[in-house]
């Protein structure tokens, strides 16, 4: 009887001719990868879409590259409001489906972003005080998508996100808010605290979520103007952002556990809003 080794190494090569394993530590072979609906690879594609006019969120160039022509590319994405981010080459190529980025990715929004202006004339043109989510450097795309779904079903008129160090309206964000992104105004903005001080200027209270803040939500004034803001999954409101906020906001919790998910205290909050509104 052959070794017990040996038969398996046998059995290795036999699969891995017959495709069953893709190499030679026998590992079953990865399905064939789709790209995320929305990426565009390579300077074409990225050239065409800039031409026709589709919103591009973020792309992604080759550090270090000095082809001017991708250096142009680069520029007219970022004059029309994508972030740039230069990558190592190699990151390109795991993120590549094609295989044939030529040293550029972009991923498209999965909607067209609106102003601030955009949200407050939908608040007013509904006849109703402004409610908004104001989302500080999400990340998680499920949670951005969640909010956007809860703030639909609230009635609320608009949610802010920042360009850079937060998820932009993707695929999967669609997905994840259920349809929602198709009704809901979002703008995109270069700094979430000049964002703040314009809707203060506007008549808009700041409330900021927060485990340890010192209004409990039943005491805070959510019926008039109102922006709601959300932090990072991990480490809430950024400083900054939370000395511009008017006042900060806790979720009473009744269990061991000392927080909500980002998306859950946004809907939470959201409904409260609601109920102040029904009863006002």
């Amino acid at each position: 009887m052959e070794p017990y080794f040996e038969k398996y190494s046998l059995l290795a090569v036999k699969m891995e001719m017959n495709g069953m394993i893709d190499n030679r530590r026998g590992r079953p072979p990865r399905p064939e990868s789709q790209p995320e609906e929305g990426q565009l690879e390579g300077r074409n594609a990225l050239t065409e879409a800039l031409r026709s006019g589709r919103t591009i969120d973020k792309v992604f160039i080759a550090a270090g590259d000095t082809d001017k022509g991708l250096q142009r590319l680069a520029a007219q994405a970022k004059e029309a409001g994508a972030v740039v981010v230069p990558v190592d080459r190699r990151k390109l190529d795991v993120m590549s489906v094609t295989h044939a980025h030529q040293g550029v990715i972009a991923l498209a929004a999965a909607h067209d972003y609106v102003s601030i202006e955009d949200i407050l004339a939908e608040a007013a043109a509904r006849g109703e005080n402004a409610l908004i989510v104001i989302c500080d450097e999400l990340t998680d795309p499920h949670n951005l998508g969640a909010i956007l779904r809860s703030a639909e079903c609230a009635g609320a008129h608009g949610v802010i996100i920042p360009k850079r160090r937060s998820v932009g309206l993707t695929a999967t964000v669609a997905k994840a808010s259920a349809g929602a992104l198709e009704y809901m105004k979002v703008a995109r903005v270069g700094n979430v605290n000049a964002a703040i001080a314009s809707l203060k200027k506007q008549g808009v209270w700041i409330f900021g979520a927060a485990a340890e803040g010192s209004v409990p939500m039943y005491q805070a004034d959510f019926t008039g103007p109102t922006a709601i803001v959300i932090g990072n999954e991990g480490d809430g409101i950024s400083p900054l952002v939370r000395k511009n906020c008017d006042a900060a906001v806790h979720i009473p919790m009744q269990g061991q556990i000392s927080s909500l998910n980002a998306s859950a205290a946004a809907a939470v909050l959201l409904y409260e809003a609601v109920r102040q509104r029904r009863e006002g």
